[in-house]
């Protein structure tokens, strides 16, 4: 199944056969250090600048109705954001995923974000939709 939006993953991550939690890293578009005149003016019109991880959860696919839910959440935090990525975990044999394991999945995507490696993560923008990132 292609996912193209928050309904399709929380229906895809429902339908799996081992619990699940969705891991969500939270990013800021934020110009980088020094940046040109010409990353100015990007970052000016919504392009460009680099996203910085500022908030992150783990969530079982239960938990959440839609992204209208999630996104009333985040804003409680106080905490503004543009990007949303996702990751998964998958428990086995019926067993729910140890919390240990998601702190250290988190970790790593924030690390990898911070690297700018995006592809391994599904990219939402603040309607649950899918974005391609360049």
């Amino acid at each position: 199944m292609a996912i193209s939006r928050f309904a399709d993953l929380l229906e895809e991550a429902r339908r799996q056969s081992e619990p699940q939690r969705l891991l969500f890293v939270f990013t800021r578009a934020e110009l980088p250090d020094n940046p040109t005149a010409e990353q100015h003016r990007r970052f000016e019109q919504g392009e460009g600048g680099v996203l910085t991880p500022v908030l992150c959860v783990d969530k079982s696919p239960e938990e959440l109705s839609d992204m209208a839910a999630l996104e009333e959440e985040s804003q409680r935090t106080g905490i503004e954001w543009d990007i949303v990525f996702v990751g998964a975990l998958s428990g086995s044999g019926g067993e729910a995923v140890a919390d240990d394991a998601v702190e250290r999945q988190l970790q790593r995507m924030v690390e990898a974000l911070q690297m700018g490696n995006t592809q391994s993560f599904l990219a939402l923008n603040r309607q649950g939709e899918a974005v391609a990132l360049q």
